[in-house]
């Protein structure tokens, strides 16, 4: 079993910046493939980027430019930049961490604008 942890969503004013992180208790956390999704109020869950565990990125079209998906390997961390944040991108954001034969979710973190 594999537990995920996400922290640093809030409050954020439009044009404003959040890092995102989360947590994963597994010691072979790099051979995971990653995502950040995230799902606004009425919307359903969507994907907003992902890291695969040789490193490629997959962005939506929506942040692109925007946002910024990292990991540590070595620390079993995932990070998500978020810059230049908008009233759309108000949400409830969720880790997701995928082998090939199981898929784990964290409790996900509130992200707010403030307008």
């Amino acid at each position: 079993q594999v537990q995920l942890v996400e922290s640093g969503g809030g409050l954020v004013q439009p044009g404003g910046s959040l890092r995102l992180s989360c947590a994963a208790s597994v010691i072979i956390f790099r051979f995971y493939n990653i995502g950040w999704y995230r799902q606004a109020p009425g919307k359903q869950r969507e994907l907003v980027a992902s890291m695969t565990s040789g490193g490629s990125t997959n962005y939506a079209d929506s942040i692109k430019g925007r946002f910024t998906i990292s990991r540590d390997n070595a620390n079993s961390m995932v990070y998500l930049q978020m810059n230049n944040l908008n009233p759309e991108d108000t949400a409830v954001y969720s880790c997701n961490a995928a082998s090939l034969t199981r898929s784990f979710w964290g409790q996900g973190t509130q992200v707010t604008d403030s307008s």
